[in-house]
């Protein structure tokens, strides 16, 4: 929706380049800022805080809409409000979770919030085509307003046990407390980077799925099915994480990883669509599966009141890594054609997810027979 409201105001495609890049640089800036905040205050009330701005922003933004007298420089300013926000929501609620699951069922407790967000994903862009298509953008800005009213709604009856033994430094003391929880701990910096290089392999395919879609499958059409499909095959993936708890949870979890490549290479020949779908099935679902054991490990493993910051550079990666494919994928596939650079995304993606099992601190993170995890050896 955001990008046909640029549109309708600005009818430019710089315009929509111009607010899109404003919302990344406010997430960037504010990911690590949040971080820190939501290891100092109650995760819930800067959840909260979160939610409030931003159902605010897209009430704004909606009524800006609809009585027209919106300007391009009212959309940069409140994506960019918007996404400072989530910045600051991302972290509180992964560390959040935790402080309300018991460790041995927090793997299902992330799946089933993972199946959640994944038929939010296959349905509301269906939804928010249909209403900006009849009844233009504005409507879903009032649409996702209310679902930030409920949020809002929901997060204030919840009850979170609190955080004891905190001990709160100053700000950037406490931001350089979680950089050293990153840097210390060698296995988890090492994931963040195999992670990061699949962040940008995949970009590749983002790019250069809908101009394969374009020439050789049908257009349009066949690339809404092959999306769908990735949709499906998050939920797949969701599925399989309630069920399955790997004893050695990062050694499978980057491997299931691996199978995204398929969609890369199904594409790079270019296999029919329902091939393809086929190939988005398992590799969204293969990487699910590791989302959810990735964020059903890592708080077992790091210090709690650390958990936030240590994120925090965790979605800081991958917000970084993709929008760097994207702006190298479309200048490589011109020199070198799009099925090279989609065969060589699959390599980036596949070499660094099979090199981290080898880590000796990936291998020392295994589940104990009553469901947690824990990290034998030194860290």
């Amino acid at each position: 929706a955001l990008a046909f409201a640029t549109l309708t105001v600005a009818h430019s495609a710089s315009a929509l380049g111009l607010v899109l890049a404003t919302s990344t640089v406010a997430r960037v800036i504010s990911l690590p800022i949040g971080g820190v905040w939501a290891d100092r205050l109650p995760r819930q009330r800067v959840m909260l805080a979160s939610d409030i701005i931003r159902g605010l922003v897209q009430a704004t933004v909606a009524v800006l809409l609809l009585t027209h007298t919106a300007h391009l420089w009212h959309l940069v300013l409140t994506s960019a409000v918007f996404s400072f926000a989530g910045g600051f929501f991302q972290p509180a609620s992964t560390a959040l979770t935790p402080q309300t699951v018991n460790p041995e069922k927090l793997q299902q407790a992330n799946a089933l919030m993972g199946l959640s967000r994944s038929a939010t994903w296959v349905i509301g862009p269906a939804i928010s085509g249909v209403l900006v298509a009849t009844v233009g953008p504005a409507w879903s800005f009032v649409i996702d307003a209310a679902t930030f009213a409920v949020s809002t709604l929901s997060l204030a009856v919840m009850t979170v046990p609190p955080l004891t033994g905190i001990e709160r430094k100053n700000f950037w003391t406490d931001l350089v407390d979680g950089i050293r929880a990153v840097a210390v701990r060698r296995w988890y910096l090492l994931n963040l980077g195999a992670h990061a290089m699949w962040n940008f392999a995949f970009a590749a395919f983002m790019v250069a799925g809908p101009i394969v879609a374009r020439d050789h499958l049908g257009g349009a059409r066949a690339w809404g099915f092959i999306a769908a499909s990735m949709g499906v095959g998050s939920i797949v993936g969701g599925l399989i994480a309630l069920r399955v708890m790997p004893r050695r949870p990062l050694i499978i979890g980057n491997l299931a990883l691996t199978l995204t490549a398929l969609q890369l290479l199904a594409t790079a020949v270019p296999e029919p669509t329902i091939v393809i779908m086929a190939a988005c099935v398992i590799g969204e679902a293969g990487f699910m599966f590791l989302n959810e054991i990735w964020f059903s490990t890592i708080p077992q493993l790091l210090p709690s009141d650390l958990l936030a910051r240590a994120t925090s550079f965790d979605w800081l990666v991958s917000i970084i890594s993709m929008p760097l494919g994207f702006a190298v994928t479309g200048p490589v596939a011109d020199h070198i054609g799009i099925r090279t650079t989609l065969i060589a995304a699959a390599f980036i993606m596949v070499v660094p997810c099979i090199l981290i099992v080898l880590v000796p601190g990936v291998r020392h993170v295994k589940r104990t027979p009553e469901g947690r995890i824990v990290f034998e050896g030194a860290v």
